[in-house]
């Protein structure tokens, strides 16, 4: 049996006027959990001070060499960067880093939607995003898009440069697949309108927090959850019942720092589960270390796709998995988050800032008993009003 190839990945990054050197290794972290996912193994990160990144080549030509160097020793086979790259900058990154490829968080993220896609909806509007991508960055590529199409004379006249041709076909591809996407989502919205006026709960949160996995304990369902990042692409929508209070629950695509906005664009209509709820469940791994940065990142996000608006309950889920620093009462520097106990969090979000939120661990399954009571009353007020003569229900 051949043996499965394993693929070097080095990352790169920039740390920035203002930026914390710690936070920006946390995001090669990411960068670096991104390509496990994608099916990479990491080996070394690289960063630079720079007050803003370079306009040729992102970097400077000193570390540029330096990576080079690096990879050529060690076989490496992708260098990724952090940030998304113009087409400029990569081909001139090329032409010195020319043994291994390079791509950027986009390109990666893209990567792993196309990985992922399962259903025919999924895998078209993954590709519109990578057409997207791909549109301003044909300048010096020879892409030979056209072996794509069939038949005879497919291609322009003598005068017509090969990246005349590409950026032609890419259009046509795009305006195809816009136009088939938009029956598909007639569709979804038909069958939207036929689940009639139940009341909708939708889970949203970044990408890896459990929202699958309470997706699972509540509806009692088996929907795909793993410990990778996008295990879920295609909206899952279940019928839940607790007590005597049926209402529909949907999990879709999580959410990440900088989310390519050609996927938000693509998947606009994947997210109108999130957009037409009528409750918006944010879970949120409440173990990471920068849990609250993720929050900012989903509410920029329901921002994003107009669903800002919209009734929010927290669910801090892993709190087995939480850790703290302990703090010595005697020193001098003050207490920092990371200091917190589990028991401070929680005094912290329910007392101070006092929002309608829960504390789980939905792999433990700690806190669903309180969970069900809290979403029971919560969907039952709603029915309420929207069905005032069926109170006699409660």
């Amino acid at each position: 049996m051949e043996e499965k190839k394993e693929y070097k990945a080095v990352f790169v990054g920039i740390i920035k006027q203002n930026d914390e050197e710690r936070k920006v290794l946390e995001y090669l972290d990411e960068l670096e959990f991104l390509a496990e996912t994608a099916g990479a193994t990491g080996d070394k990160k690289f960063i630079q001070k720079l007050d803003k990144p370079e306009k040729a080549t992102y970097i400077r030509s000193g570390k540029l060499q330096e990576i080079a160097a690096y990879c050529e020793e060690n076989s490496i086979d992708y260098v990724i960067f952090d940030d998304e790259l113009t087409g400029m900058q990569q081909r001139n990154i090329e032409k010195v880093i020319n043994k291994s490829a390079v791509i950027d968080r986009t390109s990666l993220i893209l990567e792993i939607f196309s990985q992922r896609a399962k259903t025919a909806y999924a895998k078209m509007q993954v590709e519109l995003a990578k057409y997207n991508y791909m549109l301003p960055r044909l300048a010096g590529m020879w892409t030979h898009l056209e072996r794509q199409r069939g038949g005879i004379g497919m291609r322009g006249g003598m005068g017509e440069s090969q990246i005349e041709i590409d950026r032609r076909i890419v259009r046509e591809r795009i305006a195809k697949l816009k136009e088939q996407l938009k029956k598909v989502d007639k569709q979804m919205a038909t069958q939207r309108g036929n689940r009639g006026q139940m009341v909708r709960i939708s889970l949203v949160g970044y990408t890896n927090v459990g929202k699958s996995t309470l997706m699972n304990l509540l509806a009692k369902s088996d929907v795909f959850a793993e410990n990778k990042l996008f295990a879920t692409l295609d909206t899952t929508v279940r019928k839940v019942v607790i007590g005597n209070v049926p209402f529909l629950l949907s999990d879709t695509v999580g959410f990440i720092r900088k989310l390519p906005t050609q996927l938000i664009e693509a998947f606009k209509s994947t997210l109108d589960e999130v957009r037409e709820a009528d409750i918006l469940m944010h879970v949120v791994d409440v173990s990471h270390p920068d849990y609250e940065e993720q929050m900012e990142v989903v509410e920029k996000t329901l921002k994003d796709i107009g669903a800002s608006d919209k009734p929010l309950f927290v669910v801090f889920n892993k709190t087995d998995a939480y850790k703290h620093v302990e703090y010595d009462e005697f020193s001098l520097e003050p207490k920092q988050e990371c200091n917190y106990t589990l028991e401070e969090v929680k005094y912290k979000w329910i007392n101070d800032r006092k929002i309608p939120c829960i504390f789980i661990s939905a792999l433990k399954k700690e806190g669903i008993d309180k969970l069900k009571d809290d979403i029971y009353k919560m969907v039952a007020e709603i029915h309420a009003g929207r069905y005032p003569f069926n109170n006699f229900l409660w």
